[in-house]
């Protein structure tokens, strides 16, 4: 269902706008105080205020103008039904989505990535299990599919709440400051203990919400545009392959998707394991811990780049039949085309986490400028341009393209940035 992908982006993303947002100033204001907690659960309430009025935006959305959004996606009129019928289940739960995406953030800065980790890991297992009962079983169709996932979402939650009843002596337990232990052997930084984490969040009654409000936005929005132009660049593929090289092309695109969809995920873990060390070191001026933590972190993406494209430029079809029945036309085009997309994997990891470095070291202009280049304006020029002018094979090097320049750029922003926290230790 490649027309209703970019509907999750959306969701998922404003999730991660709000919690990677206001989940960084949180880890900053505590690595530069303990006394900073009562304003740093400032941020963590905000957030929450926020996302719950952007999952009612969304909710409404999503009731009332279903078909228009499934149209504006993609959707073909004779597909609509069978659509609008995929999407029923998520019109009960879309605040759900939000907070899931929202809870993990905030749990991997209040030091308990793990049960962030085991949310998620019971919500995707009862997933997989949902969708052959809820299809196969009980033959609920397309809609089964999405009710198991919506299930799945509401057990990521509920685990995920457990952590606000590990309460304990909040002073003791929230990140500690530059003269503690943080980041001196374990990445959860401050947390009290690591074998018992203990909830320092809380909510309180935040001054100059809108302010507040602002600089969450602005911290998170790289982050959320990262998710929204994964279903920008569908659209703008979707309709280039129609035009240019039709419907088989179109097919192997699908692939694509899926392939990008796991490199993506695989990008996104280093960002988001990496960022609370980042935030609350940076707030502590601890920019030797910053240093180390973003060598292990560009080694990871650089494992993460070289494996996916590698599998995708030497064993190109084990995707095609992983993800589809092949044609024999399909088998003749498909190792080229992955092989050309494929190149840009090498570099996306690197991009991917370099716009969650920057927001934990407080440069939301970088970060702005990493995703939405990559992700809307340098792609989608090229996308729309090369079929026209190089021939439309070409356009299967838009994304190889794409990562190269920006991953120059990403370059020369870490070596400034490096350079000037170097300076600032020897001051």
């Amino acid at each position: 269902m490649k027309r209703i992908s970019p509907i999750w982006n959306i969701i998922y993303s404003l999730g991660l706008l709000m919690g990677i947002g206001g989940s960084v100033l949180l880890s900053t204001l505590r690595g530069e105080s303990e006394k900073n907690l009562e304003k740093s659960n400032e941020y963590f309430t905000a957030a929450v205020i926020g996302v719950s009025i952007l999952a009612l935006i969304t909710w409404l959305a999503l009731i009332f103008f279903d078909r228009e959004l499934l149209l504006l996606f993609g959707a073909e009129e004779s597909l609509m039904p069978l659509a609008r019928r995929y999407v029923l289940p998520v019109k009960f739960v879309v605040p759900l989505f939000l907070f899931s995406q929202l809870l993990a953030a905030f749990l991997r800065n209040d030091s308990n990535p793990g049960l962030a980790t085991r949310a998620v890991l019971c919500g995707g297992i009862f997933n997989v299990f949902g969708n052959y009962l809820f299809v196969f079983v009980l033959d609920l169709g397309i809609m089964g599919a999405d009710l198991a996932t919506c299930l799945g979402c509401l057990l990521t939650v509920g685990v995920m709440l457990t952590h606000f009843f590990k309460t304990g002596d909040c002073a003791k337990n929230v990140q500690r400051a530059p003269n503690s232990r943080i980041g001196s052997s374990c990445p959860e930084v401050g947390a009290g203990t690591a074998h018992s984490p203990k909830c320092t969040l809380r909510l309180v009654r935040p001054t100059h919400l809108l302010h507040k409000l602002g600089k969450i936005t602005l911290i998170g929005f790289s982050t959320f545009f990262i998710d929204v132009a994964m279903g920008i660049l569908t659209v703008l593929f979707n309709r280039q392959l129609l035009q240019f090289l039709g419907t088989n092309a179109l097919s192997v695109y699908g692939i694509i998707i899926n392939i990008s969809t796991f490199v993506q995920c695989c990008s996104y873990s280093i960002g988001q394991a990496s960022q609370p060390i980042f935030s609350v070191n940076f707030g502590a001026n601890r920019f030797d811990r910053i240093r180390e933590t973003l060598k292990y972190a560009l080694g990871t993406a650089a494992a993460f780049g070289l494996i996916w494209s590698a599998i995708c430029v030497f064993v190109p079809n084990l995707f095609t039949y992983i993800f589809m029945q092949p044609t024999e036309e399909i088998l003749a085009i498909a190792p080229s085309i992955i092989r050309r997309y494929g190149i840009s994997f090498l570099l996306l990891p690197l991009n991917i986490f370099s716009t969650y470095y920057f927001q934990a070291l407080l440069k939301p202009k970088t970060s702005f400028i990493v995703s939405v280049g990559r992700g809307a304006v340098i792609s989608g020029i090229l996308i729309c341009l090369l079929p026209a002018v190089a021939g439309p094979d070409s356009i299967w090097f838009a994304m190889p393209i794409t990562e190269a320049v920006t991953a120059v750029y990403v370059a020369s922003m870490m070596l400034r940035y490096t350079k000037k926290t170097e300076r600032m230790k020897c001051a």
